[in-house]
């Protein structure tokens, strides 16, 4: 699936037209368009690029989005399996940091002033990203939305993360991992964009390595004996659970009970006893405080636990 006027959109709702309908265990390959809706990277720090357009508001307000996919046999309560198969960079990104009112950048000093920008060459096979002042980092592409949208009506926007997927943000989501979350509307109506070179845990200057991808691929599968009320992941660094909520605190509850609900789903422990072995073995960690609804991911590293 290519980025084109027909399959792109800036926010998520029940009511869009599905622009493919696959089957369980079909393998969808998109194309990805940098989450600003970019045609072409940045000449110079600040200098505007070409865009796509035109754009409809407000169902275009918010990152380019490729879908929504129609899952045939999908309804609320069921389970969405999506295995990554592939996430290929393309061969520029940008970050940025200040220059505009927020509560990390009032408080960091840089709110005032024009925004700060570092453009990009990404190298997908040395897996490396060079700024034009010479930073050199390593790269490691994920998408930082994938999700439908909830039941409820209208336009939603793409900037928090829910219980049903969104702007997750998290970097763990890499090539190998598998996503699970719950559907709620019937079909699922899948979306992914928002690609990422790069990020560190927290996002904290609100953009990450942002890029457009040459390549996602996606397995998908649905689960109708298989119960969740937030996301879950099996990734290369170990099993995540999430919690989001606008409080970082209840989200790190929200995250940490799951885990407990995992552990006991792993290894037949009870509530006590993962709890006493979570504060060993499970690492809390702050996915993103940028997306006005803040997540936590907890972490299992596998063989963490032997039994």
């Amino acid at each position: 699936m290519n980025p084109e006027r027909s399959t792109l959109h800036g926010s998520f709702s029940k009511e869009y037209e599905p622009v493919l309908r696959i089957n369980p265990g079909d393998i969808v390959r998109f194309s990805c368009l940098d989450m600003g809706w970019s045609l072409e990277p940045w000449l110079q720090p600040g200098l505007p690029t070409k865009r796509f357009g035109p754009r409809e508001h407000p169902m275009d307000s918010g990152h380019a989005l490729c879908g929504p996919i129609f899952i045939n046999g999908a309804e609320p309560g069921m389970v969405l399996k999506i295995q990554i198969n592939e996430v290929l960079s393309g061969s520029w990104g940008w970050s940025g940091a200040g220059g505009y009112p927020s509560e990390i950048n009032s408080r960091m000093g840089v709110d005032k002033g024009e925004e700060y920008f570092l453009h990009w060459k990404l190298d997908s096979n040395t897996m490396t990203g060079v700024s034009q002042l010479g930073h050199k980092i390593p790269i490691r592409p994920f998408m930082g939305i994938m999700g439908m949208p909830p039941a409820e009506e209208g336009i939603h926007s793409t900037y928090p993360p829910r219980f049903c997927g969104g702007n997750i943000d998290c970097k763990e989501l890499v090539k190998g991992s598998t996503l699970y979350l719950p559907i709620s509307v019937d079909g699922a109506l899948f979306s992914v964009g928002d690609g990422h070179a790069a990020q560190g845990d927290g996002e904290v200057a609100l953009p990450a390595l942002e890029c457009p991808m040459d390549l996602v691929e996606l397995e998908f599968q649905l689960l109708s004996d298989f119960k969740l009320s937030m996301p879950r992941a099996n990734t290369p660094s170990g099993w995540i659970t999430f919690g989001f909520n606008k409080d970082l605190h209840e989200a790190t509850l929200i995250a940490l009970d799951g885990m407990l609900d995992l552990m006991n789903e792993l290894f037949g422990y009870e509530r006590k006893e993962s709890l006493a072995l979570a504060s060993l073995i499970v690492d809390l960690r702050i996915t993103q405080i940028v997306n006005g609804v803040r997540g936590v991911h907890a972490i299992l590293p596998h063989e963490a636990v032997t039994k």
